[in-house]
């Protein structure tokens, strides 16, 4: 315990927790001030100007990351039993139908993403609220609901990820790992920005991107000055 305190103040040492950095310099504050042992995930955090609560608010979509999430994405693919082999071809980790959705009715998640065609998704509705507040639920927008399984495993085998708004109005996800140089988590967390900018809805008033925080496992968060994006 005295020895991760004493980490923590050496991390805490590199970095000014009262200024903004621009995301260029944040970027490279998160590598120097992670002290895990193992190879931490890189998190965005951006809160937007939004009323979630409202459907014509909620701002949710998917975008590939031009260099991956550096992580192993483990893919379930609930499909009819015709399109199992061009599932399992496409490189899913998990394939089938009542199997697996009797699995996740009795608790069962461990999985990253889920792909199906339009044909089941009536067979989910009701593991809602199993998959709704883990973001699994497979859904049109983010072309996790298709009939082109190969593209779809493919994509987020590439490095596609969903998101979702939560209800305190902000967006989290991975732009990479601590292990990545800081020019690939600089462009991945550009990817996410762009692409969340892009999704702005017109409902929206004031300030859409009100603030944007990049950190690490377990590190301190560092805010990024929004004017710099």
């Amino acid at each position: 315990m005295t020895k991760l305190t004493k980490n923590r103040k050496v991390v805490l040492s590199k970095y000014d927790k009262t200024k903004v950095y621009t995301l260029k310099e944040a970027t490279e504050v998160v590598k120097n001030i992670t002290f895990t042992k193992f190879d931490s995930s890189v998190d965005i955090d951006v809160k937007l100007g939004v009323d979630p609560r409202q459907a014509n608010q909620m701002v949710r979509g998917s975008v590939a990351l031009p260099h991956g999430t550096g992580k192993d994405v483990k893919v379930l693919v609930l499909c009819t039993p015709d399109k199992e082999e061009e599932a399992k071809a496409a490189g899913a980790d998990f394939v089938g139908l009542d199997d697996y959705i009797e699995k996740i009715s009795n608790g069962w998640v461990s999985v990253d993403v889920i792909i199906t065609m339009p044909s089941i998704m009536g067979k989910l509705g009701r593991l809602g609220k199993i998959l709704g507040p883990r973001n699994l639920m497979p859904n049109p927008k983010t072309g996790t609901v298709t009939m082109d399984i190969t593209k779809a495993v493919k994509d987020v085998k590439a490095g596609k990820i969903d998101f979702k708004v939560d209800k305190t109005g902000i967006i989290h996800t991975a732009v990479g790992k601590v292990s990545f140089n800081s020019d690939k988590i600089l462009e991945n967390a550009k990817e996410v920005i762009d692409t969340i900018t892009k999704l702005k809805p017109s409902a929206s008033k004031g300030t859409y991107l009100q603030s944007i925080t990049l950190s690490s496992s377990m590190s301190p968060g560092i805010k990024v000055d929004v004017k710099s994006i």
